[in-house]
């Protein structure tokens, strides 16, 4: 990225060059997790099924009587995911490490 970002500097995009230097700590924050975890935090695709969920949820309770109320379900709602990824009891489940693996064997197997 750093790479990147010198390029830039001397093609004249000064700013861009700021912007990847400016965040780049952020941009590489993904590997400082155990590369198995890569097929989960990849993409936007788990927030967006957390944001579908908890507007599944919602839709069902209806009307609302107090704001408090409305943070009740979603802080139940958030714990209940966040206790899906914790113990691998969502859609996918994580192979132990001490297993051995066959080559070629996916890391992330289907429930």
């Amino acid at each position: 990225m750093q790479a990147i970002a010198d390029d830039l500097n001397a093609r004249g995009y000064r700013k861009a060059a700021n912007t990847i230097e400016r965040l780049l700590p952020v941009l590489m924050s993904h590997t400082a997790f155990p590369r198995e975890h890569g097929k989960r935090i990849r993409a936007a695709n788990m927030l967006e099924r957390v944001n579908l969920e908890l507007e599944r949820r919602t839709k069902v309770a209806g009307v609302f009587p107090n704001d408090e109320s409305l943070l009740r379900l979603i802080g139940a709602i958030l714990m209940d995911i966040n206790e899906e990824w914790v113990t691998g009891k969502s859609i996918c489940r994580w192979i132990r490490n001490d297993q051995p693996r066959r080559q070629g064997s996916p890391i992330l197997q289907k429930n």
